[in-house]
């Protein structure tokens, strides 16, 4: 856990996206939900000590952001997209997540379900709660509804998978993406809580801008050439913004994305 402010707690070490809570006068306010029960169980009790946990906002609905949900409690607030998402998802959807990224938590609590939201939105949302403001925003980019927390007086965005620090992660991205981080590059922000890595500045918006139009031409180019889908997959590797690893882990999410953006770009 990383205390950033005075009332800010950020986890980046669960084992899916990062999670996050603002302690206010009036309860605890939490942004994304840890994936693991075990993990998510541990956390609660830990806000507890803060406070009562009164909203749980999720930023997008994939499995590590909205897992969570249902050990929580409190009211869950996402954009109205995000409902029927949770609802279409499945527990061997979670069961094959743990699978590969914590295998320890498997066999899955028999008591587990998808929590959807209680309460949604189309565009904007603002929150009042304490002395503290949240701003929830439409941010298309990392997925079409996806949203970011801005909690103006703490100079702090919550930004979920739009801000990531490694390989943007592409399989339902918009084009939009990259005007959505110039959103972020002009506003008043100290600190940015990225979907998955460590907190940063501004320049981690400026570096995932860079990367996201880096993929963006890269895919442009291949199509351009005439190449296929399923050419472009084989041969589009972003190596030299983002050398594989061994064993190249990411080659199936980076060829999920790269299917994606082909689809996108010869609408």
């Amino acid at each position: 856990m990383e205390k950033i402010t005075d009332t800010i707690h950020v986890g980046n070490s669960f084992r899916g996206c990062t999670s996050s809570y603002v302690v206010t006068k009036d309860g605890v306010v939490m942004i994304d939900t840890p994936m693991v029960p075990a993990e998510a169980r541990k956390w609660l009790e830990e806000i507890k000590q803060h406070g009562e946990l009164r909203y749980v906002i999720n930023n997008e609905p994939h499995p590590d952001h909205v897992a969570g949900n249902c050990w929580l409690g409190s009211t869950v607030v996402a954009h109205e997209t995000a409902r029927p998402a949770t609802l279409a998802l499945t527990r061997e959807t979670l069961e094959g997540q743990l699978s590969w990224m914590a295998p320890d938590a498997l066999p899955l609590d028999k008591d587990f379900r998808w929590r959807p939201p209680d309460l949604t939105f189309s565009q904007d949302l603002t929150l009042f709660l304490g002395d503290h403001t949240f701003r929830i925003m439409l941010m298309p980019g990392h997925t079409a509804h996806e949203t970011a927390v801005y909690v103006p007086e703490e100079r702090t965005v919550f930004t979920s998978d739009n801000v990531v620090q490694a390989m943007p992660i592409m399989f339902e991205c918009v084009p939009e993406w990259t005007d959505s981080l110039r959103r972020l590059l002009e506003m008043d922000i100290e600190y940015i809580v990225r979907g998955h890595g460590e907190v940063g500045g501004k320049e981690a918006v400026t570096t995932m801008l860079e990367s996201v139009e880096f993929c963006f031409a890269e895919v442009k180019k291949a199509i351009a050439a005439g190449w296929s889908s399923e050419e472009a997959q084989e041969r589009v590797t972003f190596a030299e913004r983002f050398p594989p690893l061994p064993g190249d882990p990411m080659a199936a999410m980076r060829k999920e994305g790269i299917a994606h953006l082909y689809e996108v770009f010869t609408k």
